[in-house]
């Protein structure tokens, strides 16, 4: 695979952690009653990279679900654990 492709994957996984804390400021009520949900998200796609890794033989496909995946859980996990400081999400959506 081309290391511009690469590359891109990468930069679209880090926008997955500004989606993430964006997602937990925006839903933090529903947090609460969903936090078990957004763990078995996250655990369904820690589980999904390591069949993918296996099983799938095409590389085009592999590091699409690969990286798909990997998207999906760190939104999920960012947006599941408590310890991480929103700062700027936080003020953005407590002015609404």
């Amino acid at each position: 695979m081309d290391l511009y492709k690469i590359v891109l994957g990468v930069i679209v996984l880090i926008w997955a952690v500004p989606l993430g804390l964006i997602l937990r400021a925006a839903t933090e009520e529903e947090l609460k009653s969903g936090s078990k949900y957004f763990q078995i998200l996250w655990s369904l796609s820690i589980i999904s990279i390591i069949a993918f890794i296996f099983f799938i033989k095409d590389e085009i496909l592999l590091y699409s679900l690969v990286f798909i995946s990997v998207f999906i859980g760190i939104v999920s996990f960012i947006s599941w654990i408590k310890r991480i400081n929103l700062g700027v999400f936080n003020s953005i959506y407590k002015k609404r």
